[in-house]
């Protein structure tokens, strides 16, 4: 098993901030990203980021959005969507979405919304 797998969201979550904030993004759309990601509310993600919740089981009790199959590209030079295992794809998926955001890709290409 990988370590990141029972490594605590809160953990990494500063980290994702820090990176989008950077750039000029907003620690409100890293939430927003991660909210559409996994289905959660915002209390929801508040509460597993308060309870330090390990990757394994906030993505165990996430809702992946139907959408997140389209999140292509490479992490750490790997293809997202090459990733054999299911919770390390969904990890990437992640990094993917908050390093889009960090690199300044409008919010709705980052969220993979269909153009118009």
């Amino acid at each position: 098993m990988h370590r990141i797998f029972t490594t605590s969201v809160a953990s990494v979550y500063p980290h994702y901030v820090t990176k989008a904030e950077r750039k000029g993004r907003s620690k409100q759309e890293v939430d927003e990203v991660i909210r559409w990601l996994t289905g959660f509310s915002q209390a929801e993600l508040d509460q597993h980021l308060a309870e330090e919740t390990t990757f394994l089981d906030f993505f165990g009790a996430a809702t992946l959005n139907p959408n997140a199959s389209l999140i292509t590209g490479s992490v750490c030079g790997v293809k997202v969507q090459e990733v054999e295992d299911p919770l390390m794809q969904k990890i990437r998926y992640l990094d993917k979405l908050v390093d889009e955001l960090a690199k300044g890709k409008a919010m709705e290409k980052v969220l993979r919304q269909p153009a118009g």
